[in-house]
């Protein structure tokens, strides 16, 4: 508690000539900058800086007496400690300390949090950090303290020892609909001076009880990346949509949990995963027809419970689209060029369009109506065709040629009774052999004055 500035102490020493000597701190004394001398003949000795029983209860330095008014500039050295008293002038604090800067006592006082359910009820809440506790500033004289709740503890439902700081639970929050977070502010004091004190804050969580883990849709993502000198690009999915991988939870009712926490593992320099599941990649750093796969774990800040997935990305080259769909993920051609394996799809569409054409045409003439009904036995190959369509009498349709007038008739077909043994015996044509359908040209013949034949 000494003043800055005041005198904390005096030296003097003796000279056997009685010469005049002045006094100074040696510099290179770890602790000499806490003190300094104005009047050197004086030898009083003034304090530079604040002292601090917390952080040093003791300081050493060298001071040196030397002859001021001879040629001989005799002088002798002696080394000083300064012990510190401790007094009470420091506050509580709670645990654990963050120090506001190195050095210097003042502590950022954490945010204590627990977890509890809508079931939970008579119980004593475990915190992170944990458990709640405090010390008096003052480690030398370590005055008794006291907690309080100061505010937040709903009507008696959270009470707090004041000796230990244990907080507990009197009855359970299933009548609180919805049910809320509660934030309670604590204070812990000295018990022989109030006025001394420090305050720190609680958070309770009401936490659905955790049924269902966190799940995939997928086990394995597919991811496209077009090669560029960007520093980075987003990845995308087939469609050149936007990659986003991310996990349902059934515990709510929207399937989205606000805890999930995703990340690379093991963690990757040329990927990043955000916290929406979306991959960024280090487009400089990746070359054409590259290939990665990356493992994404997304976590359960609450329940700790852990879910992975692999993530299958292909690096394009500049000018290549983006696939469509899940078709084209599987290559039919290894390294060849889009635009070739384009002009051999059209190929393969363009003769499968051929045969479709060419069925359909034979379709279309085998359905054709007859105009003509035919009968008449062709023999072939040792095989004897019958044509047993009932007999149908054409006009008769002539045309002039060189040897005569050439008529077109349709062959009477005897009745199948009248047909020869013989013909009958004869089993149909098989199945794949040859045989003729054709109609029957009569030659008529009729010289000049004369009858036909």
């Amino acid at each position: 508690m000494a003043a800055v500035n005041s005198v904390v102490f005096t030296v003097k020493a003796v000279d056997a000539d009685g010469d005049m000597i002045s006094y100074i701190i040696d510099p290179s004394s770890e602790d000499g900058s806490f003190f300094r001398i104005d009047l050197p003949n004086s030898g009083k000795v003034v304090l530079n800086k604040p002292l601090d029983y917390e952080s040093r209860t003791h300081l050493q330095l060298v001071m040196w007496a030397q002859e001021q008014n001879t040629a001989e500039k005799f002088n002798t050295s002696t080394v000083l400690t300064v012990n510190i008293e401790d007094v009470d002038d420091q506050y509580p604090r709670f645990l654990p300390c963050t120090p506001v800067s190195p050095g210097v006592p003042v502590c950022i006082n954490p945010t204590y949090t627990a977890n509890i359910t809508q079931k939970h009820q008579d119980t004593a809440l475990e915190f992170s950090p944990g458990p709640i506790r405090a010390e008096d500033g003052d480690q030398g004289i370590n005055s008794p303290l006291r907690f309080m709740i100061l505010s937040g503890d709903d009507q008696g439902r959270f009470v707090i020892n004041n000796r230990t700081g244990e907080i507990r639970l009197t009855r359970a929050v299933e009548d609180r609909q919805p049910a809320p977070n509660f934030t309670l502010k604590v204070m812990v004091c000295q018990v022989d001076d109030m006025l001394k004190y420090s305050v720190a804050s609680v958070l309770i969580r009401v936490l659905s009880q955790n049924l269902f883990p966190p799940v995939f849709n997928t086990t394995t993502f597919k991811g496209f990346l077009i090669q560029s000198s960007s520093p980075a690009s987003i990845i995308s999915t087939y469609g050149n949509q936007v990659l986003q991988i991310q996990v349902s939870d059934r515990d709510f009712s929207d399937g989205v949990n606000p805890n999930i926490r995703y990340f690379l593992h093991p963690p990757s320099r040329l990927y990043q995963v955000t916290e929406g599941g979306v991959l960024i990649a280090r487009t400089d750093q990746l070359h054409d027809f590259n290939r990665h796969i990356l493992q994404v774990v997304a976590k359960d800040e609450e329940s700790g419970e852990e879910v992975s997935a692999s993530v299958d990305i292909e690096v394009l080259q500049q000018g290549q689209a983006v696939p469509r769909g899940v078709f084209r993920e599987q290559q039919l051609f290894k390294d060849v060029d889009s635009r070739l394996t384009g002009g051999i799809i059209a190929m393969i569409l363009l003769m499968l369009l051929s045969v479709f054409l060419f069925l359909m045409l034979r379709f279309i003439r085998n359905k054709q109506p007859q105009t003509v009904n035919e009968a008449t036995d062709v023999t072939f190959g040792g095989q004897t065709k019958v044509n047993s369509r009932p007999p149908v009498l054409l006009e008769e349709s002539a045309s002039h040629g060189r040897e005569g007038v050439y008529t077109r008739r349709q062959s009477l077909l005897p009745p199948s009774s009248s047909l020869s043994e013989d013909n009958r015996s004869r089993p149909p044509p098989s199945a794949g052999r040859c045989h003729f359908e054709t109609d029957l040209f009569v030659v008529v013949e009729k010289p000049e004055g004369g009858t036909p034949t």
